[in-house]
């Protein structure tokens, strides 16, 4: 990964592909890190400009708390200003299309298409009910067991079963790599829980898909059809399972989707 200075801190970021079009933005949710994207990498490469990047705290970007969504979108806008970034098609997961909602509802000319993926736009009881333990597990138990529960929260107890060794690697990398002190991800934690846009995603002008797996148990699909409603002309895809990470669990239905959505956004109009 680069480095580069963005809103005050050192952003650790990749550019994947060389097409000359508007670069696509991959934006992770909780943990930050732009590893997530891993299984989307190559397929979305071969036909846009992708940029991945840790978030403020997380990988191998500085490790500060977080004081706000504004604020991670503060930093997202900032590291694209210093990529001399115009404007770009975003696809965020939970955290990170919270991150994208601001941006496109503050600043509409910067965002051509918007995908938001097993996101939020507010916090409920359930909401904090979740959150609230998955702090206690990370400060009570430390970063390897919230991993191994990060896997039960965030995919189908089949997949589970039949990945078992291979998600195991995925929970020692992020334990000993990617995730943040306790206090840094907690600040993270306490940043989306206080998050609240319904009022602005009405602003929201680009062409806007929101898709979610039914047994999402981190981002119910009630939120997704929510803020598919709020959004004008926003479409809604839901999918009957593949849990809060349905772009791991079956990467290749996700990236169709989201490279015929990205077309279908960026094609010349008749």
């Amino acid at each position: 990964m680069a480095e580069i200075k963005a809103n005050g801190i050192v952003h650790r970021y990749e550019i994947h592909g060389g097409k000359e079009d508007i670069p696509l933005v991959l934006i992770a949710g909780m943990g930050g890190a732009g590893s997530f994207w891993q299984p989307q990498l190559d397929a979305l490469s071969r036909h846009r400009t992708v940029l991945v990047y840790d978030q403020r705290g997380t990988g191998g970007t500085e490790r500060v708390p977080v004081k706000s969504i504004g604020q991670l979108a503060d930093d997202l806008e900032a590291l694209l200003d210093a990529l001399n970034i115009p404007r770009a098609d975003m696809l965020g997961h939970s955290t990170g299309g919270a991150i994208a909602q601001v941006v496109a509802a503050r600043n509409p000319d910067r965002v051509g298409s918007l995908m938001l993926y097993a996101s939020i736009h507010r916090a409920d009881a359930y909401r904090r009910r979740i959150w609230g333990l998955r702090k206690l597990i990370l400060e009570k138990l430390g970063p390897e067991v919230y991993a191994q529960t990060t896997t039960l929260f965030f995919y189908p107890p089949e997949h589970v079963a039949r990945n078992d060794e291979a998600l195991k690697a995925v929970e020692a990398r992020s334990a000993s790599k990617e995730l943040a002190a306790a206090d840094i991800m907690a600040s993270r934690i306490d940043a989306i829980l206080a998050f609240s846009f319904e009022d602005q995603l009405r602003r929201i002008r680009a062409r806007t898909l929101v898709c979610c797996a039914k047994d999402d148990m981190l981002t119910p699909a009630y939120f997704s059809c929510e803020i598919a409603a709020l959004i004008p002309g926003a479409e809604l895809t839901l999918w009957n399972s593949g849990g809060h990470a349905f772009s791991r669990s079956h990467p290749d239905e996700f990236n169709q989707l989201a490279l015929s959505f990205l077309e279908g956004a960026n094609a010349p109009a008749q």
